[in-house]
């Protein structure tokens, strides 16, 4: 297992559990955070006995965003000539979009857990799960319009296709706070509930379930989910027959057939 600082990864079963750990500053994610959520993520990826993966925050608040610090970190090494700035911009902003990449590229599902705050780098973070999940008393905010800029690490690109596009312009036009109950109802959230104890039993059930599947099934399922969200139903098509020219003669199918026949759980390899 890895032994983190700023993030916590638990083990369970088949589910892979990352927790933000700097609940001090509200889980706000620092270079550290961004380097080891990263590792964790890399390790998720290639770790065949995960199947599933839950993100939740330690702490009263899942992330506030991105620490104040790294951004003055980052003003600090810049120099007088405009253009020069920009590209050095660029080259930071650009790496610093690779986290939340990573988390939408992971082959297996990521649920988020979210509780307290989930302001600016949260909603990025979130956008770039599979689902996610809250408790009443949660709070969204696409928080940097606030600040003079706008959002570069996936809300703009990743949470039309979540919320939809006029609900998704209200929110970053004016950085509005929404709570629970409304983020289920604008799609943000597939369920609200009463704690965080309950809302993780749920997302941890569903992990669960969700691992119990074919490996090869469920990840070849989010493969198709994020081409098409990105190509035409044609292609799309198409990519899948190809993939499953390959997928159809894995022993799953075998596995999942005579378990259906047998009345019994199929097991399925890692």
């Amino acid at each position: 297992m890895l032994e983190l600082k700023t993030v916590e990864v638990a083990h369970e079963g088949k589910v892979a559990h990352i927790k933000l750990n700097r609940s001090d500053k509200a889980n706000a994610i620092d270079q550290l955070m961004w380097s080891e959520l990263q590792q964790a993520f890399e390790w998720v990826a290639s770790e065949a006995s995960v199947r599933a993966v839950v993100i939740s925050g330690n702490g009263a608040h899942f992330c506030s965003g991105i620490d104040l610090g790294m951004l003055m970190e980052i003003g600090s090494k810049l120099g007088k000539e405009v253009a020069r700035n920009a590209l050095k911009l660029k080259q930071v902003i650009r790496h610093s979009q690779q986290l939340m990449s990573t988390i939408d590229e992971c082959p297996k599902p990521v649920l988020a857990a979210i509780h307290g705050c989930c302001y600016g780098g949260g909603i990025d973070l979130i956008a770039a799960c599979d689902m996610r999940y809250c408790v009443a008393d949660a709070r969204f905010s696409i928080k940097e319009v606030d600040m003079g800029l706008a959002a570069d690490w996936g809300t703009l690109q990743r949470l039309p296709g979540i919320v939809g596009d006029g609900i998704m312009r209200e929110l970053a036009y004016t950085g509005r706070v929404v709570e629970g109950e409304e983020a289920q109802r604008i799609g943000l959230v597939n369920e609200c509930f009463s704690d965080p104890e309950q809302m993780l039993d749920k997302v941890l059930g569903v992990a669960q379930q969700i691992a119990e599947k074919s490996p090869v099934a469920v990840q070849g399922t989010k493969e198709m989910l994020r081409y098409s969200r990105d190509h035409s139903i044609e292609d799309g098509l198409n990519y899948v027959a190809t993939w499953n020219a390959a997928m159809l003669q894995a022993t799953d199918l075998k596995v999942a057939v005579m378990a259906g026949m047998s009345k019994s759980r199929p097991v399925f390899e890692d």
